[in-house]
C-alpha cells in the first residue's frame, strides 16, 4: 500500500507506481496485487479527469523554469494569480509561490502613475499612459521612436509584459546611448526584438545592434519560431550580466548570447521601447505592462 499512498501524494510518479505494479504481478508482493493494481488504476483515472477538468480553464502556459503544477488538484475553481484564467485553489497556490519567488528583488521601473521618468527620443511617435499600461502608437513618417528611461542601467534583470499589433516590428533598447541631435538623439546599441510570430513563426527575442551593425544573433542561431503568441500579453524576461545577454519569452529561452564588443561599446545606457517606423501606414500600436528591474551589483 506505501507505492499507491505516496502515488497519491505526488511524492513518486506514475511510471514509478506502474514499476512497483509490475513487480507485484512478478510475484514480489502477490498477496497485495489483486488489491493495489485497480486502486491505483482508479486513482490514476480519477488524477487525469482532475487535471484535466482543472486545466482547461488554464490560459496560458507555465513557465519552464517552474516545473510541473501539483498532480493532486482540489475541486475549488477560482481566478488564477498572473492572469492564468481558472484553476483550483492548490494552483493558485503553487502559480503565487512561483510569482513571489520570481519577483524577489524586483522594483518597479517607474511609478506607474506617469511618464515623468522617460523621454520621447528619435522619431515622433506617441506615447500613452493608462491603467499603468504604456502603449505607442506610430505616427505616419516617423523614423523609429524610444521612449527611454532617463536613468542608466548596467547589469541587471529586466520583467515585463507586451502586446503588439501583428503589423509592427518592436523591440526593447538595452544599454544604449543617443548619439547626434535630430529628435533628441538616435538611440543605439542592444534592442531586445518583439515581433509576431505569423503563420511561419519570426525572430522575437533574438538581439540586434538598433543603429550599431545589425544582428547581434548569428544567422544560425536565428530561427523562426512561435513562443510569441500573436494578440495576446506576453512575458519577457532579460537577464544582462557583463557581456552576457539572456531572453525568455513566456518561459522559454530564446537567447544566450555573449558578445564582448558590444559590451564595450555599450556597457551601460537607457532603457527605450520602440515603436517602429512604418512609412505612411498605420496606426498601429504596442503595449506594456508591469515593467519591473532588478539591478545587480558586481
Amino acid at each position: 500500500m506505501v507505492g499507491k499512498a505516496r502515488w497519491a501524494r505526488g511524492e513518486v510518479s506514475w511510471p514509478s507506481a506502474k514499476r512497483y505494479l509490475r513487480a507485484c504481478d512478478l510475484g514480489a508482493r502477490e498477496p497485495e496485487s489483486r488489491m493495489i493494481k485497480p486502486m491505483l488504476t482508479l486513482v490514476a483515472m480519477l488524477s487525469a479527469a482532475s487535471l484535466s477538468l482543472f486545466a482547461a480553464g488554464v490560459k496560458k502556459d507555465f513557465p519552464a523554469h517552474w516545473g510541473e503544477p501539483p498532480a493532486i488538484q482540489t475541486k475549488d475553481i477560482r481566478e488564477l494569480p498572473g492572469g492564468y484564467g481558472k484553476g483550483s485553489g492548490t494552483l493558485a497556490k503553487w502559480i503565487q509561490q512561483n510569482l513571489d519567488q520570481d519577483s524577489v528583488g524586483l522594483k518597479p521601473l517607474f511609478d506607474g502613475k506617469s511618464l515623468d521618468a522617460f523621454e520621447i527620443k528619435s522619431g515622433f511617435a506617441t506615447y500613452e499612459l493608462k491603467d499603468g499600461v504604456i502603449t505607442g502608437t506610430t505616427k505616419a513618417g516617423s523614423p523609429n521612436t524610444f521612449l527611454c528611461t532617463k536613468k542608466h542601467y548596467g547589469d541587471f534583470e529586466l520583467k515585463f509584459e507586451v502586446k503588439c499589433d501583428n503589423q509592427l516590428n518592436s523591440g526593447v533598447q538595452i544599454r544604449s546611448s543617443l548619439k547626434g541631435d535630430e529628435h533628441g538623439g538616435r538611440v543605439n546599441g542592444p534592442q531586445v526584438e518583439i515581433e509576431a510570430s505569423g503563420a511561419n513563426g519570426a525572430e522575437a527575442g533574438y538581439l540586434y545592434a538598433e543603429a550599431v551593425s545589425g544582428w547581434m544573433t548569428p544567422d544560425d542561431k536565428r530561427k523562426a519560431h512561435k513562443h510569441f503568441r500573436d494578440g495576446e500579453w506576453n512575458q519577457y524576461r532579460i537577464l544582462a550580466v557583463g557581456p552576457r545577454i539572456q531572453v525568455w519569452i513566456n518561459g522559454e529561452q530564446i537567447s544566450d548570447l555573449v558578445d564582448e564588443k558590444i559590451y564595450e561599446s555599450h556597457p551601460k545606457g537607457l532603457i527605450g521601447l520602440q515603436v517602429h517606423g512604418v512609412g505612411d501606414k498605420g496606426p498601429f500600436s504596442v503595449s506594456w505592462k508591469n515593467l519591473m528591474i532588478r539591478e545587480i551589483e558586481k
